[in-house]
Parts: C-alpha cells; sequence; structure tokens
C-alpha cells in the first residue's frame, strides 16, 4: 500500500523553467552584472519538499494521521455464549478473530490498539490456539488458562493479565464466571511497546479485489455455534450477535480460513476434550466484501509466521477496514452464502 510519491507536475515545470533561465544568462560579456541587491537564495516556488509517506494501521490497513500509540496491541479473549450477553468493547475493536474450543462453541479474541475502550467483557480464559492468534509483541487480557496452557503460553513469550492485577475487576450485577472484565484504558496506559506492530493482514483496496460472486449472507458453523452475517448499506452485520446494543463490531469484511484442528490434550472442567486450532500451514481462504465473495488460499509459515493470501491470479489482499475472522475448522465445520 505504500507507493512512493513522484514530484508534481508543477514542480517539475517549475525546475525546467529555472534551468531556462540559467542557460539564458550565461551568454557572453555583454551581459549586464547582476545586481548587488539580488538574492542567491531560492525562493519558495523554487523549492519543493517531498511529503512523507503515510503511515497505516497495523490492524486495519487505513491511513494513520500522528504518531502511533506506546501501548503494544491489546487482545482480550471474550466469552460468546448467550451468557456473555451483552458483551462489552467489541464495537471499539480493530479486528476480531473467532475460534473453536470445547463443546463445538467458540471463543473470540478482540484485538484493539487505534481505539481503546473503558471496558470490555466478559473475560475469558485463553487456549492454545491463541499461540498463532495473538500477533507478535501483543499482550493478552485473560481469565487465565489450564496449567498446559500457561505453560505453552509463556514458552511462546505471550505477556498476559488476569484477575488480580490492576485494571480487571468483577462486575457485581453479573454472575461468574461471565463477570469478569477489564478496564482496557487503564491497563494500556501501564503498557509500553518496544517497536510498532506489523500489518496482521496483507491489506489493499476493493478496487484491487477479483469480481467474486454475488453473496449478500453467510454463516460459518463451528458445531454448537454458528455465527451469521448479513451485507447491510456497505458493511456486516452479525445478525446473532450477543454484543450490547450500538456495541457490535461494524465488520468491512468478514475473512473466512478453514484451518486444521487438533486435541490440545486435556479436558475442560465438563469433561470435553479441548480442541487446537492449527493456525499454520494453509486452507481454503473466502474473502467477503462488498456483498461479493472471492475464493482463495490462505498460508501461514509457522505460527509467528505472516498470514498471506491467494487466488490462481496471483496475491490477494483484504481492502482496508474493520475485519472479522473465522478459523473454521476444515472438517467438522460448515461454510454457507448465498446471494
Amino acid at each position: 500500500m505504500r507507493h512512493r510519491r513522484h514530484p508534481s507536475s508543477r514542480a517539475i515545470a517549475t525546475l525546467a523553467a529555472a534551468t531556462l533561465l540559467l542557460a539564458g544568462c550565461s551568454g557572453g560579456d555583454d551581459d549586464p552584472a547582476p545586481s548587488a541587491s539580488a538574492s542567491s537564495e531560492p525562493t519558495a516556488s523554487e523549492t519543493t519538499e517531498e511529503p512523507p509517506e503515510p503511515t497505516y494501521w497495523p490492524l486495519t490497513g487505513l491511513e494513520r494521521k500522528g504518531d502511533a500509540p506506546k501501548h503494544p496491541v491489546v487482545v482480550t479473549k471474550v466469552d460468546n455464549t448467550s451468557s456473555s450477553a451483552p458483551q462489552v468493547g467489541l464495537g471499539s475493536a480493530d479486528l476480531v478473530v473467532e475460534e473453536l474450543v470445547e463443546g463445538g462453541y467458540t471463543r473470540l479474541a478482540a484485538f484493539y490498539y487505534s481505539k481503546v475502550p473503558a471496558s470490555i467483557g466478559p473475560v475469558r480464559s485463553m487456549r492454545a490456539s491463541d499461540i498463532g492468534i495473538v500477533p507478535e509483541g501483543a499482550t493478552v487480557v485473560t481469565s487465565g488458562a489450564a496449567p498446559v496452557t500457561i505453560q505453552r503460553v509463556n514458552g511462546a513469550g505471550i505477556p498476559w493479565i488476569t484477575e488480580g492485577d490492576a485494571g480487571v475487576y468483577r462486575e457485581t450485577s453479573r454472575s461468574a464466571p461471565y463477570n469478569l472484565f477489564a478496564r482496557l484504558g487503564d491497563i494500556a496506559k501501564g503498557l509500553e511497546a518496544e517497536e510498532e506492530p506489523p500489518a496482521y493482514l496483507p491489506w489493499g483496496d476493493a478496487a484491487d479485489l477479483p469480481k467474486g460472486a454475488k453473496a449478500s449472507t453467510l454463516t460459518a458453523d463451528f458445531g454448537a455455534h454458528s455465527t451469521s452475517w448479513q451485507f447491510q448499506k456497505g458493511g456486516y452485520v452479525n445478525t446473532d450477535s450477543y454484543a450490547a446494543q450500538g456495541d457490535q463490531f461494524p465488520a468491512d469484511s468478514v475473512l473466512v480460513l478453514r484451518v486444521r484442528v487438533g486435541d490440545a490434550g486435556y479436558r475442560d472442567p465438563a469433561g470435553y476434550p479441548v480442541p487446537e486450532t492449527k493456525f499454520e500451514g494453509k486452507g481454503a481462504a473466502l474473502l467477503f466484501h462488498g456483498g461479493r465473495v472471492v475464493k482463495g488460499t490462505w498460508s501461514k509459515d509457522g505460527l509467528k509466521g505472516d498470514i498471506e493470501l491467494s487466488t490462481k491470479g496471483g496475491d490477494l489482499t483484504v481492502p482496508a477496514g474493520r475485519v472479522w475472522v473465522e478459523l473454521v475448522p476444515a472438517v467438522n465445520g460448515n461454510v454457507t452464502f448465498a446471494k
């Protein structure tokens, strides 16, 4: 997206005129001497400076005005069952990833960087799947995790914040375990990023997208839970969202990636085996934007590799904007869409 800007035609014309003027003034001995009052300094019209290269938000691809935040990306694990209603803070997220958890249900990883809401929740636990989802340098806000998962997350070098840390609290109007919330604004102020994060997705422009097929509705089915979207007024509305009224995530695009799912090696308190999304390798991809769908392939070199997208015609980019990513199991999951 970062195209080098070329000199304007006005600047080129000015330089050409200045060159001709100098050539005309370098004649013979009859040329009058320059006036003592003449200035040798170039005028404003004779000097042009290249404007600075534009900068972009890493989680949306949109152009950024001003400096990057001092805090890192903050990823919050959010419950995604009816017990979580109403979810708080999703409307402020830059990007959301929906992942499979035990029993065929899902959990959300909500990414915050350009904007941080006052509160977010209900906050729930991490999974080993998050190692491939959380971007390099990010901090995770979570209710905790199973010991084996904590060991793996720590081994991956992912910092996390949980109950007992500043900014994490229990909402007394709700019942446990759906009452853990985080004051994300306060938490972000206490964090400092070593460097600006890289782009999470390969960002581009809508004009670069292949035409694709018409698709005004879609449903991502994870087993016991499905998430449905409808294209309305230029964006996608989650028609079965648990978010509070006016706080739904405003998706400009929905990116569906079919992923392999393995066994995390332990069971939850209810006895269900805990799945682990293998967010590496490659698989089928569906990019929904503008009421159409483009079919392609995704690839990721290792858990920390960049997400790359392609079609038979070449590289595929995601139009800059806010994206909801559905990590749908390649086996025992399903995606349907209609005109």
